[in-house]
């Protein structure tokens, strides 16, 4: 009689019948790994970051199929300005210091090691509100190719003007909607 080991062979040597590791990520949880993976390098980018008084420093650290990787400073007090990303979607892990997202639904504070995933066209201001630099990284797929911005709004876009005018006088619909807009969060 045979055993399961000379019909299967050695379980510890199964690689041949697992999916190949794919060599750039294709979903937005690969997304996240690859920004963790980076951030927790520290090595490969902390020698990098410089800080401009000026305007947001921002320099960008890797390119593949479909995305790329960028590496921003703050100083106390600069912020991105309401903007979206176009069509792009997007991962932004605080790498250092403090960051304070500000959307149409509210603010968040977000300390090292915090990420947060952004889909196309939803809208928001960053800033640094503390009274240290910060550093962040920003993944996003595909690259980005656009970013409007949105003059004398905070993190607002019309989309969700839209949706929330759309459900002013509908409470349980307006937290759908602030769902699928990412808000709410």
């Amino acid at each position: 009689m045979n055993s399961d080991v000379q019909i299967a062979g050695d379980w510890l040597d199964i690689p041949h019948l697992l999916p190949p590791v794919p060599a750039h990520p294709s979903t937005v949880s690969g997304f996240a790994r690859l920004a963790r993976t980076i951030a927790a390098d520290r090595a490969s980018w902390s020698p990098l970051v410089d800080y401009d008084a000026t305007s947001r420093w921002y320099h960008r650290l890797r390119t593949g199929p479909g995305y790329e990787v960028w590496l921003l400073s703050w100083v106390p007090g600069q912020g991105s300005g309401a903007h979206d990303h176009g069509r792009s979607s997007g991962v932004f892990t605080v790498l250092r210091g403090r960051l304070t997202e500000r959307t149409a639904y509210g603010q968040r504070t977000l300390g090292p090691g915090a990420q947060h995933v952004i889909a196309p066209g939803y809208a928001h201001d960053v800033v640094n509100d503390s009274l240290e630099p910060a550093v962040s990284l920003h993944v996003y797929f595909p690259g980005l190719t656009d970013m409007p911005f949105h003059p004398g709004r905070s993190g607002r876009s019309a989309a969700s003007d839209a949706v929330l005018a759309a459900t002013a006088h509908a409470p349980e619909q307006r937290s759908t909607a602030t769902a699928a807009l990412g808000g709410g969060n």
